[in-house]
C-alpha cells in the first residue's frame, strides 16, 4: 500500500529504539479538462486532470503537505473534509472563512498532521460550488502494527458518489442567485464519476470486479453537492465498519443512507453465484422539495462472469423512504473500546439551540422581488471579504462580531404552523467559547416554506451525535433519552425533517470553526455560521501563526 503514496519518508533515529516519522508530498494542479457524461461534453475544473481528483493516502500521525497550483480562471480553496486540523486551522481551506482564495497563477500549501485519526475522509474544493467536480479519497491507514479492530478484508475499494449537471454548475449557481430562485436540480448522479446508462444515452457505467470468496473493504463518500443518497448491492448485505474515520460497532444491513460529506467503511463478502450485481444509488427526500430523483446503476462483477449473464437488480428505496434512513442512523453506534473510546462530554459549558430555516428576503433586482434565503436562528450570515481566522488572529476589528445568538430571539412552534414573517437579519455573527469548554448544540429543524432534512458539518472537530427526534426538541424529556456512553462520533451529521439532533463536543481546538449545512443550495443560502474558539493556557494550546504563503484577499 505504501508504494502508492509517492511520499518522502523521513526516518528519525532514536536511542535506544527507531521512530518513523512520515510526510506525504503531494501537488494538486487544478486544471480545466473535457469530460463526456450522458453523451455531452464540457470542460470542468479537474485537480490533476483527473475526476474524481487523485486520493490522498497516510497513515495516523502522518504530516501532509500538499502543493495546491490554480491554473483556472476561478478563485480555488481546498478542503481536507473531517481533517481535525489540530492548530492549524489555516490549512482547513473555506474561503473567507481561513483563508483568503487562491488567486489564477498562484499557489498555496497546505500543511497538516492526522493526529489521532484513521479511516476515509474526503477533500473537496470549498467556494462557488466547485466542489461538483473537485473533489476525491482521504485514506488514513492505521499506524504501521496496528490493526483494524475487525477482521482484516482481503482487498479495499474507494466508491465516490457524486451529481452531475450538464450545465456549467458555476452557471447554474448565477442564475439562481440572479433570479432568487432555487437552481436548477443535477441531471444524473455518478458513481467513482460515471453516470452509467440512462434513457437517453448509453454512458458506460462504473464496474467493481472482484473475486469470488473474498471480502472487500468499501470506503465509500458522498460526494454530492446537493443530495443525500441510498447506496445498496443486489443480492449482498454490507457490515458497517466505520462512519467519518471513527470506527462503529459492526452491524449488517442491505441499504447504507449516506449525506453529502458523510463517508462510510463497509465490508462485503462476495460468496453469491459467480455474476452481475446491480450496484444503485438513488436519492432521499422526505418532503416536496425537488430533487434529482433519478437512480445510477453499477456493476458488481464477479470474475469469470460471461458477457451474455444477466444482471441482477435491487429493490430501490423510495425517494421518501424515511424508515430506511432512520434505520440505518440509528444502528450507528460508536466503538468505544478501551483503544477507541467514546469520550462523550458528560457536563456542558456552552448549551446551543440553532433553529434551522428558509426564508425569504426583499430583492429588488431579482424575478419575484424576493430571494430564498437560509438561517440559523434567523441570521444569515453574510460572507465577510477576508478571512475571519486572520481577523480573528489579529484582532482586526469590523470584519466580525461575536454575538451570535445561543437560541433563538423568538421563540415560536418551530415545527408547527411558521411564523407570519419569514425574513431574516443579515449579519457575520460568531459564537464564541473557551479553550476546553464543552459544547452542546441542539439542530432544530423548522417548517418555515418546506421542513428538509439538512446534512450539517462541523469543521475543526468530530462530535457525538447524542439524540434526535422529530417534532421541538423538549430540554426536559428529551434529555432524559440521550445516549451518553456509545453515540456515534461524526463530523457531519443529518437534521431529520421536522426534527432535531443533538451533538456534543470539546473545544479543544483553537481556531474560527465553520459550521453549515452541507447542501450546498442552503450554504450559498446562508445556512452557516461559525465557532471562534480561543487559545488556551498551555504552550500546544494555541492557533500556530499563519505561514508566510497564506492567500491574500
Amino acid at each position: 500500500m505504501d508504494r502508492q503514496f509517492g511520499a518522502l519518508i523521513l526516518v528519525i533515529v532514536m536511542l535506544p529504539v527507531a521512530v518513523e516519522c512520515f510526510t506525504r508530498h503531494y501537488k494538486f494542479s487544478v486544471v480545466m479538462k473535457n469530460v463526456t457524461r450522458l453523451c455531452s461534453t464540457k470542460p470542468i475544473v479537474t485537480v490533476n486532470g483527473k475526476f474524481p481528483g487523485p486520493t490522498l493516502y497516510a497513515r495516523e500521525d502522518d504530516n501532509v503537505l500538499v502543493r495546491v497550483v490554480n491554473h483556472v480562471s476561478y478563485n480555488v480553496t481546498i478542503h481536507w473534509h473531517g481533517v481535525r486540523q489540530l492548530r492549524t486551522g489555516w490549512a482547513d481551506g473555506p474561503a473567507y472563512i481561513t483563508q483568503c482564495p487562491i488567486q489564477p497563477g498562484q499557489s498555496y500549501v497546505y500543511n497538516f498532521t492526522l493526529t489521532d485519526q484513521r479511516g476515509t475522509l474526503l477533500w473537496h474544493a470549498h467556494i462557488t460550488w466547485l466542489r461538483s467536480t473537485v473533489h476525491g479519497a482521504i485514506v488514513i491507514l492505521p499506524k504501521r502494527g496496528v490493526p483494524y479492530p475487525f477482521p482484516k478484508p482481503d482487498d479495499e475499494k474507494i466508491i465516490i458518489l457524486g451529481e452531475w449537471w450538464k450545465a456549467d454548475t458555476e452557471a447554474v449557481l448565477n442564475q439562481s442567485v440572479q433570479s432568487g430562485l432555487p437552481p436548477n436540480i443535477s441531471d444524473a448522479h455518478t458513481i467513482n464519476g460515471k453516470t452509467g446508462p440512462t434513457p437517453n444515452c448509453s454512458s458506460p457505467g462504473y464496474t467493481l470486479h472482484v473475486e469470488r470468496g473474498r471480502s472487500y473493504l468499501l470506503r465509500i463518500i458522498n460526494a454530492a453537492v446537493n443530495d443525500e443518497l441510498f447506496f445498496k448491492i443486489a443480492g449482498h448485505n454490507l457490515t458497517i465498519v466505520e462512519t467519518d474515520a471513527s470506527y462503529t460497532k459492526p452491524f449488517s444491513t442491505d441499504t447504507i443512507f449516506i449525506g453529502p460529506g458523510q463517508t462510510t467503511n463497509a465490508i462485503i463478502t462476495v460468496d453469491k453465484a459467480i455474476g452481475k450485481y446491480a450496484i444503485a444509488i438513488s436519492p432521499f427526500m422526505d418532503t416536496v422539495i425537488p430533487v434529482d430523483n433519478s437512480t445510477t446503476i453499477g456493476l458488481l462483477r464477479y470474475n469469470g462472469t460471461l458477457s451474455s449473464s444477466p444482471t441482477f437488480l435491487p429493490i430501490i428505496p423510495a425517494v421518501n423512504a424515511t424508515p430506511t434512513e432512520f434505520s440505518f442512523i440509528d444502528s450507528l453506534r460508536s466503538l468505544n473500546s478501551d483503544q477507541y473510546p467514546a469520550k462523550v462530554p458528560l457536563t456542558v459549558d456552552h448549551s446551543l439551540l440553532l433553529t434551522i430555516s428558509v426564508g425569504v428576503n426583499l430583492c429588488p433586482t431579482c424575478v419575484n422581488g424576493s430571494r430564498l434565503v437560509a438561517a440559523f436562528n434567523n441570521v444569515t450570515f453574510d460572507m465577510p471579504t477576508t478571512d475571519l481566522l486572520e481577523a480573528h488572529y489579529y484582532n482586526v476589528k469590523g470584519v466580525y462580531t461575536d454575538d451570535f445568538p445561543a437560541f433563538p430571539a423568538m421563540p415560536f412552534n418551530y415545527t408547527g404552523s411558521p411564523p407570519t414573517n419569514i425574513q431574516t437579519t443579515n449579519g457575520t455573527r460568531l459564537y464564541r467559547v473557551k479553550y476546553n469548554s464543552t459544547v452542546q448544540v441542539v439542530l432544530q429543524g423548522t417548517s418555515i416554506i418546506a421542513p428538509e432534512n439538512h446534512p450539517t458539518h462541523l469543521h475543526g472537530y468530530d462530535f457525538y451525535a447524542v439524540g434526535k427526534g422529530l417534532g421541538n426538541f423538549d430540554p426536559e424529556n428529551d434529555l432524559k433519552g440521550f445516549n451518553l456512553v456509545d453515540p456515534v462520533e461524526r463530523n457531519t451529521i443529518g437534521v431529520p425533517t421536522a426534527g432535531w439532533t443533538a451533538i456534543r463536543f470539546r473545544a479543544d481546538n483553537p481556531g474560527v470553526w465553520f459550521l453549515h449545512c452541507h447542501l450546498e443550495v442552503h450554504t450559498t443560502w446562508g445556512l452557516k455560521m461559525a465557532f471562534i474558539v480561543e487559545d488556551g493556557d498551555g504552550p500546544d494550546q494555541s492557533l500556530l501563526p499563519p505561514p508566510p504563503d497564506l492567500p491574500s484577499c
